[in-house]
């Protein structure tokens, strides 16, 4: 594992000028050139239509092959190593114990239960920001054990509490903070705990608490890596720390960037929000002389449905400026050039999603190996029922 980590973190290394940029805004201002870049591969970039674009996105090989064409330096065996995936038992589940689980997130939650409990049913729980306690539902009903679920909102301890008591499974639902006190004192050595999604340093706090108390064994499965605390990534493992990687919350973001789980209409609504966006910024700078980016707040979907007109005005608003008359259609057409240009950029971070990832993850599964842990590394589902579908599984050594 430690070898794995090393190769990657030096190829990331030797190619960070490649996902270190930043798409949305190289698109706001497109007369930046990007010095980093080999000259050739702006070009590439420049020329490619919106059908090339989307065929590439959607195509990881393609867009592997094409760059290695034009990048032969480029080229590593970490691109083409297949990840391990976790072998599991079918579950068979009870009627009621899916009731109210949305489809995809039931996949997910069958899934990452199934390797949870082909490596531990006799063992009790912990559900670590558990919601309403979906994961924890089915680890109760097949193993019998005792599950202690962990979760910020009162409501959704309240509406978890009542389906186990309801259903009679031995659950207890715990309101609290994963960062207290109170939630730390949950990780004993006792207990398994897991996590499916839990954010940023909610899952690294989980960690961190599992290797200070010497839990028996944990599962995460980490997402949302730039929701930390900190103003950049603080490693946790001696090999990271000693790496000469060191990433901003906007690096952290780019393993996030994947959306395979997305229907045609999410879809649509991002490219016209990233269309307005990136149109409103031109308008401003064209006709107001605002040079730096202005970031405006997160919208309302239906606010699209509106127009662009609106939505500038409804941004101006935000932003307290205001605004002259324009020809509203142009700047318009201007954003979706420029949203092609967004999105032509944004294939050269795409290479490097899944390494990155795997770095983090790494990360974390070698801090837990040096803290007395045998782990394994793995897939829990297919991509497509999430792209976030990297587990960590440990287990004390001794166990």
């Amino acid at each position: 594992m430690l070898k794995q980590f090393t190769e990657i973190d030096h190829w990331l290394l030797e190619h960070q000028a490649f996902w270190r940029i930043e798409p949305f805004l190289q698109a706001c201002f497109p007369e930046q050139r990007l010095p980093s870049i080999p000259a050739h591969i702006q070009e590439w970039l420049n020329t490619l239509q919106p059908e090339e674009i989307l065929r590439y996105k959607l195509s990881p090989e393609q867009l592997y092959a094409k760059l290695r064409r034009l990048l032969p330096s480029i080229a590593s065996n970490i691109l083409n190593v297949s990840e391990p995936q976790f072998s599991s038992p079918k579950l068979e589940l009870s009627a009621h114990s899916c009731t109210g689980i949305p489809g995809r997130k039931l996949e997910q939650i069958v899934a990452m239960s199934s390797v949870c409990l082909d490596s531990n049913r006799d063992i009790q729980w912990l559900e670590w920001c558990s919601g309403k306690g979906y994961l924890g539902r089915l680890l109760a009903s097949v193993s019998g054990q005792n599950v202690t679920s962990l979760e910020f909102q009162q409501q959704l301890c309240r509406d978890g509490q009542h389906y186990a008591e309801q259903h009679h499974l031995p659950m207890t639902f715990v309101h609290g903070d994963a960062f207290s006190d109170e939630a730390e004192s949950l990780c004993c050595s006792d207990k398994h705990a897991v996590a499916l999604h839990a954010c940023g340093d909610l899952h690294v706090r989980l960690i961190k608490n599992a290797a200070q108390s010497g839990m028996a064994a944990l599962s995460v499965a980490p997402c949302c890596y730039h929701l930390i605390q900190d103003e950049s990534y603080q490693p946790l493992s001696s090999a990271a720390k000693q790496s000469g990687m060191r990433l901003s919350k906007a690096d952290l973001r780019i393993p996030l960037q994947e959306t395979v789980t997305g229907g045609e209409r999410v879809h649509r609504h991002r490219k016209l929000e990233m269309t307005y966006r990136l149109a409103f910024q031109h308008l401003i700078t064209t006709e107001l002389g605002i040079d730096d980016y202005l970031p405006i707040p997160s919208i309302k979907k239906s606010l699209l449905s509106k127009g662009f007109e609106a939505f500038c005005h409804w941004a101006a608003d935000k932003k307290q400026l205001t605004l002259p008359s324009v020809d509203w259609a142009e700047y318009e057409r201007e954003g979706e050039q420029r949203f092609w240009r967004m999105e032509a950029l944004s294939l050269l971070p795409q290479l490097f999603r899944r390494p990155l990832e795997q770095w983090l993850v790494l990360d974390r599964a070698l801090f837990l190996i040096e803290h007395g842990y045998s782990v394994e590394v793995g897939t829990f589902c297919q991509r497509e029922v999430t792209p976030r579908n990297l587990l960590i599984r440990a287990n004390r050594a001794s166990n």
